[in-house]
């Protein structure tokens, strides 16, 4: 440091603490993003107690199972409560989740309502507990929102900061739930586009939030990841590269599949002249129906994503009927208006439909080993990429649910494949192009 006589220059003080050329409004936001991430840690862990309650007292209740109308009828009965519980409160009309959350970064000045953690919490879990076809990964995006937002407004900051922390607490809920920290902090500020584009100035907001919501959250369950597979499920042929093209081509228009029946489901829910109560109900019946042939359809279908890793005596006639089955019943579930996220099913969907690829490759091209678990994986990351519009997230997110960095290269070329194929397609309708068609600037 320079000195001049006995005392240091004041120059010399500002290269200390902010570094040649920072400027000292470098760690702005990092005390409260580290708040973003506390508050959305415990609140991710409370909500994971109330999954586990749910799954426990109504998904696996043995009086489900021994009745079938029982079956058919609940996942109507929870969307239902779901909807009333969520209508009592004008404010969360419209908290559908992710969706939801990339309206209020956009148009909404980053506010998300602090009454979304306690009531979405209970009615995304009365809805997909019942068996309702849906994730909990929309609600759980949707609360750690509304916590960066919480924490903005007990600061008084600005419309500005609000959308920051926000976009923190987005990317902190998904990476305690997922329990994958790198890929839930791309999430936040990648989700919010449909091109390659992201929200460069959230950034090390959404690190440091998800750093400390994941580190909570392990805590109280574990280190663990959520999914495992066979250690012969790694890249180390070149040839491959071929089956994998396949895959992303099928995985491409699996996912404009997914997200037209989505669609289609959503406009045909809003044109009918019905409460929405009974529509919600509708989506509910109709799910439990399908639920009597294929029940694995039922609830976040995490099983069947495992299964989908190892899929050792699974046909591929079963793994292309879940696929079509619970494209359909997530559109009933979400489409009418039950409380609940189309990112868990869209990894069940990626899962079944790359082992089905994985299966028939196999019997194309049996000589260059390929292995039906690793294109399940890759098939997930391909879809999500694909519809949910998060390519880079999409890569990172399967290596930590699976613990597996060996299918990084295949992963990368079938998700940057499928997602330049469906441009112009994605699940949220809230997502803007770019960062030029924001309102935000």
């Amino acid at each position: 440091m320079v000195r001049t006589g006995r005392r240091i220059s004041k120059s010399s003080w500002k290269f200390f603490w902010a570094g040649g050329g920072i400027s000292l409004r470098t760690g702005r936001f990092l005390g409260e993003s580290m708040l973003v991430g506390i508050l959305a840690g415990f609140v991710v862990v409370g909500f994971h107690w109330m999954l586990r309650l749910g799954w426990e007292y109504i998904f696996n209740a043995p009086w489900r199972t021994e009745h079938p109308w029982v079956m058919a009828l609940l996942p109507a009965v929870g969307a239902l409560l779901g909807y009333i519980l969520i209508k009592r409160f004008d404010s969360l009309e419209h908290a559908r989740g992710t969706d939801s959350a990339i309206l209020a970064y956009h148009r909404r000045h980053g506010y998300v309502p602090p009454a979304v953690i306690p009531v979405k919490s209970t009615a995304s879990v009365l809805t997909v507990a019942s068996g309702g076809s849906a994730g909990y990964e929309g609600p759980v995006t949707l609360l750690g929102a509304s916590c960066g937002s919480l924490v903005a407004s007990w600061f008084g900051l600005s419309s500005h900061a609000r959308r920051i922390l926000m976009t923190a607490g987005l990317s902190a809920g998904i990476a305690a739930l997922f329990q994958a920290p790198l890929a839930g902090a791309i999430f936040g500020f990648e989700i919010l586009y449909s091109s390659s584009d992201v929200e460069y100035e959230p950034i090390l907001p959404c690190f440091i939030a998800s750093a400390i919501s994941y580190t909570i959250h392990a805590c109280f369950f574990g280190w663990e990841t959520l999914f495992h597979m066979p250690e012969a499920a790694r890249y180390d042929n070149g040839l491959r590269l071929l089956p994998y093209f396949v895959l992303a081509l099928v995985i491409a228009f699996g996912a404009r599949f997914y997200i037209s029946v989505f669609r289609a489901a959503e406009r045909a829910f809003a044109q009918v002249r019905l409460p929405g109560s009974v529509k919600v109900a509708v989506g509910g019946l109709a799910t439990g129906l399908l639920g009597l042939f294929i029940p694995e359809i039922l609830g976040t279908s995490y099983p069947t994503i495992a299964r989908s890793l190892d899929p050792s005596g699974v046909t591929v006639w079963w793994l292309l009927a879940f696929f079509f089955v619970k494209v359909i019943a997530t559109s009933f579930t979400v489409g009418s208006g039950g409380s609940g996220g189309v990112f868990a099913p869209a990894i069940a969907c990626g899962g079944t439909l790359g082992a089905a690829v994985g299966i028939v490759c196999h019997w194309v091209w049996s000589s260059i080993g390929v292995h039906p678990a690793s294109f399940a994986l890759v098939g997930m990351a391909g879809f999500l990429a694909s519809c949910n519009r998060i390519p880079i997230a999409a890569i990172v997110l399967v290596s930590e649910i699976s613990g597996n960095h060996q299918l990084l290269l295949p992963a990368m070329w079938v998700c940057c494949i499928s997602f330049w194929i469906n441009n112009g397609w994605t699940l949220y309708r809230s997502q803007v192009h770019n960062r030029e068609s924001s309102p935000v600037h």
